[in-house]
């Protein structure tokens, strides 16, 4: 069982930025990939960016609606995986969580929830002026 924990969420204003961060205290994420998702009020969760495994590093994933404003990296040596926010925009306002998946490179099934095994609790991130 692998503990995921995220941090990084808060309050922002339009255009502002956050730096998430996805580990697991217990578990080297190293052979995981980490896929980001979100869930705003009322709305299903949805897949916006995913990392692969390091033997399939710097394979990376992100949705049209972030592309070019979200960044997802990995630094092995802190067991941590982020994800950038920049230029947030007020849809932007969800609940983020990671999740991963052994040995896994981020292309197919990338978008389905059952595709990762493990689960994080969740950082807010709200956007507003």
């Amino acid at each position: 069982q692998v503990h995921l924990v995220e941090s990084g969420g808060g309050a922002v204003q339009p255009g502002g930025s956050l730096r998430l961060s996805c580990t697991a205290p217990e578990y080297p994420l190293e052979d995981y990939a980490i896929g980001w998702f979100r869930q705003a009020p009322g709305q299903e969760r949805e897949v916006i960016s995913c990392i692969g495994s390091t033997d399939y590093n710097p394979n990376t994933y992100y949705t049209t609606s972030v592309k070019g404003r979200f960044a997802v990296s990995r630094d092995n040596a802190k067991n941590t995986v982020y994800l950038g926010l920049n230029n947030l925009k007020p849809e932007d306002t969800a609940i983020y969580f990671c999740a991963a998946e052994a040995f896994y490179d981020c292309q197919e099934s990338v978008e389905r929830e059952a595709t990762y095994a493990f689960w994080g609790q969740g950082t807010q991130v709200t956007v507003s002026s």
